[in-house]
């Protein structure tokens, strides 16, 4: 259980040394208690308190690291039951199901196609990060085999899940390196499954009836020295695991259930019999609160709509999302193309460049800090001001790429117009439309 900051206080120094960066320890310790401090900050902590302090201030969920490279992730470490209390922080992971029988042909060609779904959004790169390998007739040859080709030749990482131990000694010896999640220890070969775990040091499913049935064999993986869990109540009927999902959030979190305390994975592919009903389950869960969620494939109408939902959800509610200041090409400008500006809000940028695009009229759009605000509300902020807007145009270096002066600016900011001006002298500043939709005819007209 959180400890209170008069709590960690008494296990602090109480030097009041200032080396932390705030006066006193009191007020280090309350900075503690909000999470608005860390603990290395004191270099005073004896062993014995960071250890107390460590244990009280960890996660209700832990944290869990799956995979190697580009595509590793951290799962787990949520704080809230709901995303308006304070924030999600790791977002679930998108997996899909290759079977250990699979060609070499096949293979590669779905390694290509699901390495090929990457979509950039809000100057992120968003693409799945997954693939889960099945055990298909228990050839250990052949799940190595598959495992390997997976590991070395794509930047996915691996779940391994089979029931058979020497088929997954096999997968570990040929995919190790990319720390695969193993799937999955169940009662009858917890303590097995556990000693292979540690030895490799592997992150661990843990499979049950019912989430009641996983405190037993998680209770006796944490006795066995192991951390790196995570787990799955079991449930394939949609109803129970949005129930299943839901209980095992609230116990981590409202009951201080340690046993329950880890992020979980849910198999979509296993509930429905087509890939659409698969993407609604799989949406349900990235809501609530799927770590990993594994589909039997991947296709560009069903990830990409996940991909967003996924950002959506796992961004701060307190921090708007924003695009990085700078100079944007649409429809591969040239030096006679017109020049636009306006803020960085991530909708506003979206929704201008789509409408830009849509006309086919190649432009310039400048995109300006404005701390996330959209145009009207960053004017009333004064965060888009005919000064500092004009600053920005002089400095982005867009002079240097057309031969006009000219910028067109957002209807809803005409009253900085004499501002620009005056910071740009020689260019016109021109007043668009209001709304992004008239933009097509507004630049077809000019």
């Amino acid at each position: 259980m959180a400890l209170t900051g008069i709590q960690i206080f008494k296990l602090l120094p109480k030097t009041n040394c200032k080396e932390c960066g705030v006066p006193t320890c009191l007020a280090f310790a309350m900075n503690l208690a909000s999470g608005k401090a860390e603990l290395d900050s004191c270099p005073y902590v004896s062993d014995e308190a960071r250890e107390q302090l460590a244990e009280a201030s960890a996660p209700p969920i832990r944290p869990v690291a799956v995979g190697k490279g580009v595509r590793a992730r951290t799962v787990g470490g949520e704080t809230v039951q709901y995303r308006h209390e304070k924030t999600f922080y790791n977002p679930t992971l998108l997996g899909a199901l290759v079977a250990s029988d699979v060609s070499d042909a096949d293979l590669e060609t779905k390694l290509k196609s699901w390495n090929a779904l990457q979509y950039e959004r809000v100057g992120l790169n968003l693409r799945p990060e997954l693939v889960a390998l099945k055990d298909a007739g228990g050839d250990k040859d052949a799940f190595a085999a598959v495992a390997k080709k997976i590991a070395e030749t794509s930047e996915f990482n691996l779940v391994l899940m089979t029931e058979d131990t020497d088929v997954m000694k096999a997968g570990i010896a040929a995919c190790g390196f990319k720390r695969p999640l193993m799937y999955a220890a169940t009662e009858a070969n917890i303590d097995e499954w556990g000693a292979l775990a540690k030895d490799n040091d592997l992150p661990l499913a843990v499979k049950a009836d019912s989430a009641e049935a996983l405190i037993p064999l998680t209770e006796k993986l944490a006795g066995m020295g192991i951390k790196d869990i995570v787990i799955d109540p079991g449930s394939r009927e949609i109803q129970q695991s949005f129930v299943d999902m839901v209980a095992i959030r609230r116990a981590a979190l409202k009951d201080g259930n340690r046993a329950l305390g880890y992020p979980t994975i849910t198999f979509p592919c296993e509930m429905a019999s087509n890939l659409d009903m698969e993407t609604l389950i799989a949406a349900m869960h990235i809501a609530k609160y799927g770590a990993i969620t594994v589909l039997s494939d991947f296709a560009g109408e069903s990830l990409f709509p996940l991909l967003l939902e996924r950002l959506n959800i796992f961004t701060d509610p307190q921090r708007p999302m924003t695009v990085t200041e700078g100079i944007y090409e649409v429809n591969n400008p040239d030096e006679n193309s017109p020049v636009m500006v306006t803020t960085n809000f991530a909708l506003t940028y979206f929704i201008v460049s789509g409408e830009i695009e849509g006309s086919k009229v190649p432009s310039w759009l400048l995109i300006k800090d404005a701390e996330g605000l959209s145009v009207l509300t960053a004017w009333a902020a004064g965060k888009f001001s005919g000064d500092d807007v004009g600053l920005f145009v002089k400095k982005s270096g867009i002079a240097d790429k057309v031969k006009h002066q000219e910028v067109i600016i957002p209807g809803y900011a005409a009253a900085i117009v004499g501002d620009m001006e005056e910071e740009l002298p020689g260019w016109t500043v021109t007043v668009g439309p209001r709304e992004a939709a008239h933009l097509p005819a507004f630049l077809k007209s000019r």
